[in-house]
């Protein structure tokens, strides 16, 4: 990552703390009230408000996956102003089911704290599958 700042390097950040499994990283740099869009009809989809919200959605994500949720870059990050677009493979397994497909992650930056994320899936169907019914 070669800017220091702004939302590229927040962003940047995020990315380096979540392939790490740096939680208390990852929570850092979430402002307080922090909007997370998640997709699908499972478990963990639908709107979440604050970081106490978003860091409880990306604990279940873990013990759902037993610990295997994974998530890596496939391209470089793409910025317009404050959003920055991810391209990303995510994967994860447990006992009775695997999970890995390609998806987006839109990051909007304020400051910086990361203040709302869009995720998108290329295979609803399969992640909501993994995940389970809402």
């Amino acid at each position: 990552m070669t800017e220091s700042t702004g939302p590229l390097a927040v962003v940047g950040k995020y990315f380096d703390a979540l392939a790490a499994k740096d939680f208390p990283a990852v929570a850092g740099l979430f402002a307080e009230d922090v909007v997370w869009h998640q997709p699908g009809a499972n478990q963990f989809s639908g709107t979440h408000r604050g970081g106490a919200a978003v860091g409880q959605l990306l604990g279940g994500m873990m013990t759902a996956s037993e610990g295997t949720f994974e998530l890596s870059l496939t391209g470089p990050l793409m910025v317009n102003g404050t959003v920055v677009a991810v391209p990303i493979h995510f994967s994860g397994k447990r006992e009775d089911a695997t999970m890995g497909q390609d998806g987006v992650d839109l990051l909007r930056v304020e400051g910086d704290r990361i203040a709302e994320v869009w995720l998108f899936s290329s295979d609803p169907e399969s992640e909501d599958a993994f995940w389970g019914a809402a």
